[in-house]
């Protein structure tokens, strides 16, 4: 009996290939994740990663042993498959790494439209399955195997909800830092009034250029110089597999994804008055803010897209974001697609005549730390004596929906989270200016640290 617990994560399968995935375990997962969802198909895509069409390959042999088809849809961005799996109605299996580095891969799970499979919706029985290596199911004809393009369908499907056909010309440097945006913008920007300055369009899972996570400042240097080089009205920065995006503004500076997730809401709540926006504990308090003046009702939930889909599932909100950059819709079967929210900023931009540095501005009203990882022995014990610190001040309030958040009585807050994975602590911190988020995270990881 193998043993699975290293590369079946919480919410996905992730690991380095040839050491924790290989063919073998990829079609037991393929034939337990038939076993979970049944039939009648189940539709598969992959990033452009070297390994990633031998294994997507090995998974499809694993789901029609059980007799269920597979429907390839071939290389695809992480939103591309969810658009497939909403648009077919279908269970799907994405596989990619997103910004881990070349030697890695993994998989991303959902059932048919697009919803979410994690460890307590069906991703702890596909492991016990495909450990105990259950066999092919007898007496059932093999399931097919087919491909479809579905390309232009997903542009298509994104364009019309996005109207840029009244926007101004724009110059938008876009980096895909070698990942499935090179794929995915070319068919979706066609024919758009914006002229895009191409940065790393090509695919290349050994990730030449640089990682493709434009969460770590370092890999938005390039993009930064290149907005500015080129005098473009904005950048965009995609992840690896494209589900997340990042904004730079025309000076060169990064957008906050809180205010992207700000924006972003204003104009959804501008077609559903009234409706639900999500957004998780760590985006800035000018989130819920915004939309409460704008007459939407705001719902704060736990970090992760499990929890994030799962109430906007339970809510019926338009819409939710991260400050991670992702950013989720309902109409996108309450999926996240960082292409949707790239093309929301970049409609909002051509709509109006400010720059958008100036547009952005309305929505960013505060500052913050951005994630601030400690190593610590003992994550209790470092919480336990933040508490003790904060908790002897006249004022401060704690909340622990996702670790534990402190707000102070001067409207400033921070949030203190444990890696699931890692002996890690996570710290947050937001406040008026920058110097008040200085010395509060100063004061912070004094305690943290020890």
């Amino acid at each position: 009996m193998r043993d699975l617990s290293g590369v079946v994560k919480a919410y996905d399968v992730r690991g380095v290939v040839g050491e924790q995935l290989d063919a073998a375990v990829v079609r037991a997962l393929g034939a337990a994740f038939a076993r979970l969802v049944g039939g009648p198909a189940v539709v598969i895509g992959h990033d452009m990663r070297d390994s990633s069409p031998e294994l997507s390959s090995a998974f499809a042999d694993g789901v029609t042993a059980q007799g269920v088809d597979v429907i390839s849809i071939g290389l695809a961005s992480t939103d591309m498959l969810y658009f497939a799996s909403g648009k077919l109605d279908l269970p799907g299996a994405m596989f990619t790494a997103s910004h881990n580095p070349a030697e890695y891969n993994g998989i991303k799970l959902c059932r048919a439209g697009a919803s979410p499979v994690g460890q307590d919706t069906g991703l702890a029985q596909v492991r016990e399955d495909a450990e105990r290596e259950v066999p092919d199911a007898e007496g059932v004809t093999p399931g097919t195997r087919s491909e479809r393009d579905l390309l232009a369908d997903y542009a298509a499907y994104l364009l019309a909800l996005v109207d840029l056909s009244g926007s101004r010309p724009l110059k938008v440097v876009v980096d895909a830092g070698n990942g499935m945006g090179g794929y995915t913008v070319p068919e979706v920007f066609q024919g758009l009034p914006i002229e895009v300055v191409p940065m790393y369009f090509e695919l290349d899972g050994n990730f030449p250029n640089h990682e493709a996570n434009p969460l770590d400042p370092k890999n938005l240097v390039d993009l930064q110089a290149k907005v500015v080089e080129v005098g473009a009205d904005a950048g965009v920065a995609f992840d690896g597999d494209a589900d997340r995006c990042f904004v730079i503004d025309e000076r060169g500076e990064p957008v906050s994804p809180s205010a992207i997730t700000a924006l972003v809401a204003v104009r959804e709540l501008a077609k559903d008055p009234g409706a639900t926006v999500i957004h998780n504990l760590i985006t800035s308090k000018a989130v819920p803010e915004i939309v409460a003046e704008r007459g939407g009702k705001p719902v704060r939930t736990r970090v992760g897209h499990s929890f994030i889909k799962a109430e906007m599932a339970t809510t019926g909100a338009i819409f939710g974001g991260e400050h991670s950059a992702h950013y989720y819709f309902r109409e996108f079967w309450n999926a996240d697609t960082g292409m949707l929210a790239a093309l929301h900023v970049l409609a909002a931009l051509g709509e109006q005549p400010e720059p958008l540095s100036e547009l952005a501005r309305e929505y960013e009203r505060y500052s913050a730390s951005g994630e601030i990882n400690s190593t610590v022995a003992d994550q209790s014990d470092r919480i336990s004596a933040i508490k003790a610190t904060f908790g002897a001040r006249n004022g401060v309030t704690f909340d622990e929906l996702d670790g534990l958040t402190v707000e102070l009585p001067d409207g400033s807050w921070f949030n203190l989270r444990a890696s699931n994975t890692e002996p890690l602590l996570r710290l947050n911190v937001e406040a008026a200016d920058s110097d008040a988020v200085a010395a509060l995270r100063d004061e912070v990881l004094a305690i943290v640290r020890g």
